[in-house]
């Protein structure tokens, strides 16, 4: 018989070796899977959804498709334009691209889903975008309308699956219809904690698209990868999002969008740092100013204002984590005295519900708001797991 000890050894050697398996097995998204898709796409006209995060490797997939002798036929881009250089909310225009010949159609101009004719002669349409996982980030809404287009035309959509920054977690309000919008078109929490593959599932299985119609839908798995793995992209998905603490920020701070305070953009640091010209009692301060690519019209432009640095915020607090934070919000509404233009309308359009204003105004504690949040989380869980792809 094996002494303890000896078995103690081989435990921990087998340990060692299944955690070097989880580390060294390397995160692979769908786009990079190429024998995969190549085949599938082979011989068809297709359609693509992509921007400059739309990368394989250093290439992006529209040339990757070109270069492999599929039959590109368009190109669609979302918010943010193909190139990624759109401010937020900026409409962008059709136009041909200059190094590939192909015709760019905006969906986020004067339409946001593809017509009838933007779609004569396709086959497939390919989805290939970097999600960040939270509600009010415009391409699930962009996802949801493609595929809605390509189901009433009858034309199949393979997504091209990509890892969620922000999938291991789920949090905030569940929407109410009644504030549906471009920025929020499903019941779902503001953070859902899925990637957009499993996203694009949930929307076809629930019946979210319009009259209830169904897509012929095609997902190609990540591979190597669970919710809990911490994967952040090369690539800035959007223009004011740059690094993995933006990301991770970005659902707690995108709520001051709908309001008076400044998120920093026309800083290097849009998403980690917050304020406005009136706040008192902050010490660190940030002058917007114009910035070539990320924006050209930022609030309080070349105004000094004062607020709050959290770039090192989760080194500091690391079980914060895993949770959105409202005291930032809460605080800042305070401070400027219970202005009541504090909030704009687009606020309960980012919130999805009337409820995360008046609690605040209210003056609720944090928790307490979170803990409303609670039952619609865990509705929400059950549709979920249905269209689970990974641990």
């Amino acid at each position: 018989m094996l002494s303890r000890i000896k078995l103690q050894l081989i435990f921990t050697f087998l340990l060692i070796s299944y955690c070097s398996l989880i580390v060294f097995s390397q995160v692979k998204p769908a786009s990079f899977q190429t024998e995969k898709y190549l085949r599938i796409l082979h011989g068809k006209k297709i359609g693509v959804v992509a921007n400059a995060s739309s990368v394989v490797g250093q290439t992006n997939i529209v040339d990757t498709l070109l270069r492999s002798g599929i039959d590109v036929k368009v190109v669609f881009s979302p918010e943010h334009g193909f190139k990624l250089k759109d401010d937020a909310g900026q409409q962008s225009t059709d136009y041909t691209d200059p190094d590939t010949g192909l015709r760019i159609i905006s969906l986020y101009g004067l339409k946001k889903k593809p017509a009838e004719m933007d779609l004569s002669g396709i086959d497939m349409v390919v989805f290939d975008i970097q999600d960040v996982g939270a509600r009010f980030y415009t391409y699930i809404s962009t996802l949801s309308l493609v595929m809605e287009a390509c189901a009433e035309n009858k034309i199949g959509v393979l997504v091209l699956d990509r890892p969620n920054p922000n999938a291991f977690y789920i949090d905030g309000p569940v929407l109410d219809p009644k504030y549906k919008s471009f920025v929020g078109m499903h019941p779902v929490p503001v953070v859902y904690g899925m990637t957009i593959g499993e996203y694009a599932k949930m929307v076809n299985g629930e019946g979210w698209l319009k009259d209830g119609v169904s897509c012929e839908l095609s997902v190609l798995p990540v591979e190597n990868y669970t919710h809990q793995t911490a994967w952040f992209p090369q690539t800035r998905p959007s223009p004011n999002l740059p690094d993995a603490n933006s990301i991770l920020l970005y659902p707690s701070l995108c709520f001051f969008e709908g309001t008076v305070i400044s998120v920093g953009r026309g800083t290097s640091a849009p998403f980690e740092v917050y304020g406005h010209p009136g706040l008192q009692g902050y010490s660190f301060n940030f002058t917007p100013v114009v910035i070539k690519g990320m924006d050209s019209r930022p609030m309080y432009k070349d105004k000094t204002c004062y607020g709050e640095n959290l770039q090192k915020y989760y080194e500091l607090h690391p079980a914060d984590k895993g949770r959105i934070t409202l005291s930032w919000l809460i605080r800042a509404f305070q401070n400027l005295g219970s202005k009541p233009d504090f909030f704009n309308p687009y606020f309960d359009q980012l919130a999805g519900t009337s409820k995360l204003q008046e609690q605040i105004v209210k003056g609720m504690k944090e928790e307490d708001i979170r803990s409303s949040w609670k039952a619609g989380i865990e509705a929400f869980k059950k549709i979920r797991e249905k269209y689970l792809l990974y641990p």
